[in-house]
C-alpha cells in the first residue's frame, strides 16, 4: 500500500492554512473534473486524489492524525496499523455547499485503512445519522400506576416498551439508536414514543394526586358511619362522621399516584362526599321527619 502525501497532491506547504488548502482543492476540483475532462483516466485520477487530499487535510482532527503519522507510515503498517485502527471514529466531509463538482468516490486503500472510512458516493465518510421515529402508546390509568409494557414493532424489529409507575400523559420516552437506519449500525436515529393515558371511568388526575365521588345517603351524612370507597390500590374503609356536608372532602393521604422514578412516594386521593337526599318518602318516613323538624323548630 503507497503512502499518500496529501501536501503534495494539493500542491500546498505542509504549514499552509485551512484557507489556503480549500483553494488549492478547489483549483484542482475544476481543473480536473470530469465534465471538462471526458474519458480521460489521468484527469479523473487526479480529481480523486485532490477530494482524497482534500478530506484529510481540510478537516483539522484528520490533518492532525495525518501529521502525527507523518514519516512514521512504515513502521505503523508493519505494527499491523494498529494505530490507524485505534484513532477512533469517522468524520464527516463539511462543505458550504459550493463544491458542488459531482460524484467522488473510490477513496485509496490507504484513505480507508489508516481513517477506517468507508468513503460514500460524494466522498465524504459515511457517517450519517438516521433519522428519528415518533410513535404513541396508549395505556389505563391502572397501568400508569402499575407501569406496563406494549410490543411494537419498528423496521421488521419487533420492541418492547416498558413504562415505569407514574407515567403521565404525553410524556415522552426516549429509546436511542432504535430509529431511521443511518450510514451504519451506530448512526441509527432515535425512537421517541409518546405516552397517551386514557380517562378513567372513576378517577381525575391532577398531577400524582387522584380525585373521585363518593355518594352517602342522607342518613349516614347525619348520624355518620363507614363507607367502603375505591383507590386504585384497592379498597378502603372510610369513617364517616355525623353531620357530614355535601360537598365536604376527605383526604387519604398517600393512595394517589406513584410520583415517577421515585420509590415509595405517592400522591394523595381526595374523595368529595355527596349527599343523596330521598325524592320518595314512606309515610312513616314522613311522620317521622315532621317530627323532628318540630323538635329542631
Amino acid at each position: 500500500m503507497d503512502y499518500k502525501d496529501y501536501y503534495k497532491i494539493l500542491g500546498v506547504d505542509k504549514k499552509a492554512s485551512q484557507d489556503e488548502i480549500k483553494k488549492a482543492y478547489r483549483t484542482l476540483a475544476v481543473k480536473h473534473h470530469p465534465d471538462k475532462n471526458p474519458d480521460n483516466k489521468l484527469a479523473e485520477e487526479q480529481f480523486k486524489l485532490a477530494n482524497e487530499a482534500n478530506e484529510v487535510l481540510g478537516n483539522p482532527e484528520k490533518r492532525k492524525k495525518y501529521d502525527e503519522l507523518g514519516e512514521n507510515w512504515q513502521q505503523y503498517e508493519q505494527n499491523g496499523n494498529q494505530r490507524g485502527r485505534n484513532s477512533g471514529g469517522q468524520y464527516r466531509y463539511e462543505s458550504d455547499g459550493n463544491d458542488s463538482y459531482g460524484n467522488q468516490s473510490d477513496f485509496s486503500d490507504f484513505f480507508e485503512q489508516f481513517f477506517s472510512g468507508g468513503a460514500r458516493g460524494d466522498g465524504r465518510t459515511q457517517n450519517r445519522k438516521g433519522g428519528d421515529y415518533e410513535t404513541e402508546m396508549e395505556i389505563t390509568l391502572e397501568e400508569a400506576y402499575q407501569g406496563t409494557s406494549r410490543t411494537i414493532q419498528v423496521d421488521e424489529e419487533k420492541l418492547r416498551i416498558t413504562t415505569k409507575p407514574g407515567s403521565y400523559n404525553d410524556q415522552q420516552l426516549r429509546i436511542k439508536n432504535k430509529g431511521a437506519k443511518g450510514s451504519n449500525a451506530n448512526n441509527r436515529g432515535d425512537l421517541f414514543v409518546r405516552i397517551k393515558v386514557k380517562n378513567h371511568l372513576e378517577f381525575i388526575r391532577k398531577g400524582d394526586d387522584l380525585f373521585n365521588t363518593q355518594t352517602i345517603d342522607l342518613y349516614t351524612a347525619v348520624l355518620g358511619g363507614e363507607v367502603i370507597v375505591n383507590t386504585l390500590s384497592g379498597q378502603v374503609k372510610i369513617k364517616i362522621i355525623e353531620g357530614t356536608q355535601n360537598g365536604k372532602s376527605i383526604r387519604l393521604k398517600g393512595k394517589g399516584m406513584p410520583t415517577y422514578d421515585r420509590k415509595d412516594i405517592y400522591g394523595d386521593f381526595y374523595l368529595e362526599i355527596r349527599v343523596s337526599i330521598p325524592d320518595k318518602l314512606t309515610d312513616k318516613q314522613r311522620e317521622l321527619f315532621e317530627q323532628l323538624k318540630k323538635i329542631v323548630i
